[in-house]
C-alpha cells in the first residue's frame, strides 16, 4: 500500500478512542448488506474516535487556511469484506463546513457538519460536540479526559480496535474501500468522564452514560489513498 500513490495527508492530534461492546443484531441491520461484522469474542463494537486534524492537504500541494485544521468525531464499527478487516462509519461530524461539503460530494462519505470545540487545561482536555438531527434527536457528545504517563503494551484487543487501515463506503449500490497508511498506534491509559451522550440512537442498547473502554495517543501522521471498486459478490445475509 505505501507504494500506491496517496491522495490525502493529515496530522491527527489528541486522539481519544471510546469503545463499547454491542450485540450483533444492534449494528448489523445498519451496515451494507456486503459487509460482515468483524466480531471479537462474539461481540460486536461501537467505537468513537475523536481528534484534532491538522496539516491537512492534498498531494502535491500545500496546505491551504480554512481547510487545514478541524476537529472530527467518527462513529464506527469493525467489518471485513473480501479477507480484509477494516471499519464502517455510521457519520464523520467535523466544524469545518468546506471540509463537510467536499467530502460529501457524490456522497462518497457521510460527514456532517456540527459544533465542535476541544479545550485544553493542563493534562487535561475537554471536547463536545453537537449536531442537529432533523430525524430524530440531536447527536452530542461532551467528554473530559486526561491521559496517563507511559505507552501500554500492544496486546492483541487493543491492536485489533485500533489497527484498521481500510474502511468500507457504499455510493450508487456499489461497495468502495478507502485505505489508509500510518505507524502502529502508541496508545497510552486515559481517565475519561463523559458528561453528555446522544450520538447512536439507532442503537438502543447503549445508554448515554455506559462506560467505555478507552484509549489515548498524542499524535499520528496518516495518508489517506483514492477509492477503489470493491467486486461485487452474493451477499451471504
Amino acid at each position: 500500500m505505501r507504494k500506491k500513490p496517496w491522495m490525502i495527508t493529515q496530522q491527527w492530534e489528541d486522539v481519544l478512542f471510546l469503545h463499547w461492546p454491542v450485540q450483533p443484531h444492534e449494528l448489523v441491520q445498519h451496515i451494507p448488506k456486503e459487509l460482515e461484522l468483524d466480531l471479537y469474542e462474539n461481540r460486536a463494537w461501537l467505537s468513537f474516535v475523536l481528534f484534532k486534524v491538522s496539516r491537512n492537504r492534498l498531494r502535491f500541494t500545500p496546505s491551504f487556511p480554512g481547510v487545514s485544521s478541524f476537529l472530527q468525531l467518527n462513529v464506527r464499527t469493525y467489518v471485513t469484506c473480501n479477507g480484509l478487516k477494516g471499519i464502517h462509519f455510521f457519520n464523520l461530524d467535523a466544524n469545518n463546513a468546506l471540509i463537510v461539503q467536499m467530502t460529501t460530494i457524490g456522497h462518497l462519505l457521510p460527514y456532517r457538519r456540527a459544533k465542535m470545540s476541544m479545550k485544553k487545561e493542563g493534562t487535561a482536555l475537554s471536547f463536545t460536540s453537537s449536531y442537529q438531527n432533523p430525524k430524530l434527536i440531536d447527536e452530542a457528545l461532551t467528554v473530559t479526559f486526561e491521559p496517563m504517563p507511559g505507552q501500554i503494551e500492544s496486546l492483541a484487543f487493543e491492536s485489533w480496535l485500533v489497527e484498521r487501515y481500510h474502511l468500507w463506503t457504499k455510493v450508487k449500490n456499489r461497495l468502495l474501500r478507502i485505505d489508509t497508511c500510518h505507524s502502529q498506534w502508541r496508545l497510552q491509559k486515559v481517565n475519561v468522564t463523559i458528561h453528555h451522550n446522544t450520538m447512536t440512537p439507532f442503537i438502543k442498547a447503549l445508554t448515554p452514560y455506559n462506560q467505555p473502554i478507552a484509549h489515548y495517543s498524542k499524535s499520528k501522521n496518516a495518508r489517506i489513498f483514492p477509492p477503489v471498486l470493491e467486486p461485487k459478490k452474493v451477499p451471504s445475509r
